[in-house]
């Protein structure tokens, strides 16, 4: 083996004076002004279009997986976080308002709810998205959140599906239901229903593009005005407004 030999290390250049690292010898204590970045929550939602089941927390409060949603109310309340970048997934019989609270949830508006209904015998999953109203951001990006909704909202099917799993593998018909989403807005332009097909095909469409339907085949449903053993539940399990977005 070779043998190693030291050397004493000389410094190439000298050290440079204090007055030659500084032009001059008072040091300025004066920081620079940092402009003011104006803070507009636009695409805070969900992040890329690609679902990561790793990244999903799923939560049952209160339900029996065995209890198909025809008998039993059965929602689902989707939220998103900036520090983690995962999803939470609540599966409640109630929309989980804890989950809603914070002055972020309250500005941002980037959740998303659902719930599953039976009228007349067949069922059907209601997904509900805020895109404006309440404050004046969320007017005047309107157009954007409508989009970025579309976009997301395959993610948030593949999201249903895969956290209330075993509620679809115990009802493989769950899996043929269509899918109707509400846009809630102020601007009529995004204020309507639009149908985004059997449940099993939604989370597979590719950025956001929803099928081709006719009007005729996919009617909204409507519940029966009377108290009857078709529909269930007799009311919406969604607080937001009743009054209902036109049909696209």
């Amino acid at each position: 083996m070779g043998t190693l030999s030291f050397a004493p290390i000389l410094p190439t250049k000298p050290r440079p004076s204090v007055f030659e690292q500084n032009k001059s010898p008072f040091v300025s204590r004066r920081r620079s002004k940092k402009k003011n970045l104006p803070i507009v929550p636009v695409a805070r939602l969900f992040g890329p279009a690609i679902f990561e089941a790793s990244k999903l927390k799923v939560l049952f409060l209160g339900v029996d997986e065995k209890k198909h949603p025809g008998k039993l109310p059965r929602t689902y309340t989707l939220t998103h976080s900036d520090i983690t970048s995962k999803l939470t997934l609540a599966i409640s019989q109630t929309i989980n308002n804890s989950q809603l609270q914070g002055w972020a949830n309250k500005l941002y508006r980037d959740e998303v709810v659902a719930e599953w209904k039976k009228v007349k015998g067949k069922m059907s999953l209601h997904v509900h998205c805020h895109i404006s109203g309440g404050h004046f951001l969320l007017d005047l990006c309107a157009g954007l959140r409508y989009f970025i909704f579309c976009k997301e909202l395959p993610v948030v099917l593949k999201a249903f599906v895969h956290g209330d799993g075993n509620l679809l593998k115990n009802y493989p018909e769950l899996q043929e239901a269509l899918v109707w989403v509400y846009f809630h807005s102020n601007i009529p332009e995004f204020n309507k229903v639009e149908c985004w097909g059997p449940l099993v095909e939604g989370g597979s469409q590719q950025g956001g593009k929803k099928q081709e339907i006719l009007a005729s085949n996919w009617e909204l449903p409507h519940p029966c005005p009377d108290n009857c053993d078709c529909c269930f539940p007799p009311m919406s399990l969604i607080p937001w407004s009743q009054e209902l977005p036109h049909q696209n």
